[in-house]
């Protein structure tokens, strides 16, 4: 329906028909105020109608792919971490687009996003041989109900079809893949890695569960040697290779550790290391990273980890990820009775239950233990 004028005393309107309630059934029209002069209102009203007609033909027309990728993920590049932004853009034109792009937004309905999911589970690797797994399933879902949810925000879908979706489970949180070394296997990889360049970075890695990104991201100004005490703030990553700075995963990841005294001893000398081998070095510079590569950048994140990967293949220990050293520590120290919360804290969990959750499955023991000391409790006072 095209706009028309309305009067109202010595005032006109642009009045413009906008459907039906879906509640009342009543029709709803627009006003808008157009001065006196009825050729204005009249001038406005045509304007108006227009720009409806144009818009509703472009939300009709949207498909899913030009909506993910022109519209949705480019607004959401200044606020999210930039690899945060890159798995997006990586699982959008890898897993959604070749399926459902051509699917026109307002058409999309829960069956497409379902037969979505069971496809990728099926044959979602790049070579169709094998499925994704669960967690890669889940947080393609978390992409859509997202993108969705502001999709309906704005008008452009009625309602979200990702919230009625049978979603894939979450995986769970703990992970029986996840391999941890004794201390004893530890201090022996430790030991033989003396000589290398990264070894103060391992050792630092071993005795506070840092993440590796945390590591490479740790400058001289977030290290007290004299309290024996770092700050954790920020996180070096790689997205397509090139490095980025991130303030970290959550606000609890932001956090201080406290070093022991060899741990302090190591990084002192590291820092006369550095001095010795860059004359441009300058240890009283707090902006400079503490694992640099020796011309002063930082090391990128897959260097450390492939410098890790032989290492242990030399040391003829059992194989685990550099990330499993975090895990290590973790386990080392609930096994030796470390409260849950001093071992979140350190490692800069959300929560206290988030990390018993994760490293329960390491610690079989630890319910045999507390059985066994309840009924040792009422055995006690009988």
């Amino acid at each position: 329906m095209k706009g028309y004028v309305a009067r109202k005393g010595d005032r006109y309107y642009a009045v413009i028909y906008e459907g039906t309630d879906p509640i009342t059934g009543r029709e709803r029209r627009r006003w808008h105020p157009a001065g006196t002069d009825p050729g204005d209102a009249q001038r406005l009203a045509i304007d108006l109608a227009r720009r409806r007609l144009d818009d509703g033909y472009e939300r009709s027309s949207l498909t899913v792919a030009v909506y993910l990728t022109q519209r949705w993920l480019p607004s959401k590049k200044l606020t999210l971490r930039a690899s945060t932004y890159d798995s997006y853009r990586r699982n959008i034109d890898l897993h959604i687009t070749p399926a459902i792009g051509r699917v026109p937004l307002r058409r999309l309905r829960p069956d497409h996003l379902e037969r979505l999911y069971a496809e990728l589970a099926d044959h979602g690797r790049a070579d169709g041989t094998r499925g994704l797994n669960p967690k890669t399933i889940v947080e393609i879902h978390m992409i859509l109900r997202r993108a969705l949810d502001d999709a309906t925000r704005r008008g452009l879908v009625v309602s979200n079809p990702a919230r009625l979706a049978h979603a894939p489970k979450r995986r769970p949180l703990s992970s029986p893949t996840s391999r941890v070394w004794t201390a004893a296997q530890l201090n022996q990889f430790l030991t033989g890695t003396r000589e290398h360049r990264y070894h103060t970075a391992l050792w630092l890695t071993a005795n506070t569960g840092m993440r590796r990104g945390e590591i490479l991201g740790l400058r001289w100004g977030d290290v007290d040697l004299d309290q024996g005490l770092l700050c954790v703030t920020r996180s070096l990553v790689s997205v397509g290779y090139e490095l980025h700075e991130t303030r970290g995963k959550s606000r609890t990841a932001r956090r201080n550790i406290n070093l022991d005294p060899t741990t302090t001893a190591l990084l002192r000398h590291w820092q006369q290391r550095r001095t010795d081998e860059d004359p441009e070095f300058d240890p009283d510079d707090p902006t400079g990273h503490v694992f640099s590569r020796p011309d002063g950048e930082p090391t990128h994140p897959q260097l450390l980890s492939d410098a890790f990967k032989k290492l242990v293949a030399r040391s003829g220990l059992p194989p685990i990820r550099f990330h499993d050293l975090r895990h290590t520590h973790a386990t080392l120290l609930l096994k030796a009775g470390t409260p849950v919360k001093v071992v979140s804290e350190r490692l800069g969990h959300s929560t206290p239950g988030f990390t018993m959750a994760t490293y329960q499955h390491v610690i079989p023991g630890m319910q045999h233990e507390a059985a066994l000391t309840f009924a040792q409790l009422l055995r006690d006072a009988a």
